[in-house]
């Protein structure tokens, strides 16, 4: 990866068309042939960027461009759609490059597979008595995430997320339609269990008489103290 800090202006030519007036920024050139132009500010998203595949070309400004105090000229040409950047350079700070090698990728904690496999463990955080039939509880139009019965013997289904939005709720409604009309486990109640429950997802699975279980992940992994609060 090259490491650019300069003074620079950028304008991007194509589909549409953008200009990035003269100031300080970071100009990022990746071994993948992506360019990207950076401010000091707006967390991880660039100003101005070019995909791959595309190629850079350094040219030498022309006398009106040395004259307004261009130093570099960096044409920046995208091989597919013919897009491009260029970018005048005016003063260099700092010009690096580092060979960072192969990524081994990000390790996701926290995912929906962990929260289920915790709650499946902890199965007893949906109430006193609850006992685990299976995970990954087969339906006709697809897995629920784990299929319990409670204190009296009823099946519980509990479709598990992240985030508990209104789809999930739906999403439960149609796994809840199915498992109601085999003999062998009606009647079956659902729990919708998540980290954080939106108030309109909480509102129609009240309405639908499904159960809300706030999952509190470092709890149940043991690095917190606070249990999963059932409302």
């Amino acid at each position: 990866m090259r490491v650019v800090v300069a003074r620079c202006s950028v304008d991007y030519s194509g589909r549409l068309s953008a200009h990035l007036p003269l100031a300080d920024r970071l100009i990022l050139l990746k071994a993948d042939g992506s360019v990207l132009v950076h401010a000091d500010g707006g967390s991880y998203k660039p100003l101005n960027w070019m995909s791959p595949p595309c190629s850079l070309t350094e040219q030498q400004p022309d006398a009106d461009q040395r004259s307004a105090g261009v130093t570099r000229l960096w044409r920046v040409a995208h091989a597919k759609t013919g897009d491009q950047l260029l970018i005048r350079l005016h003063e260099v700070f700092s010009d690096t490059e580092h060979a960072l090698g192969i990524d081994p990728g990000l390790t996701k904690d926290g995912v929906e597979s962990d929260l289920q496999r915790l709650l499946a463990e902890q199965i007893a955080l949906l109430g006193d008595g609850h006992v685990l039939v299976r995970r990954e509880h087969m339906t006709a139009i697809g897995p629920v995430d784990i299929l319990a019965r409670d204190a009296r013997g009823a099946a519980v289904a509990v479709e598990i997320k992240r985030r508990g939005e209104i789809d999930g709720v739906e999403q439960l409604t149609r796994y809840l339609e199915l498992m109601n009309r085999d003999p062998h486990l009606s009647p079956v109640t659902g729990v919708f269990a998540a980290q954080e429950i939106k108030p309109q997802a909480r509102t129609l699975a009240t309405d639908r008489g499904i159960r809300c279980v706030v999952l509190d992940y470092d709890a149940m992994r043991g690095t917190d103290s606070t249990r999963a609060q059932l409302f």
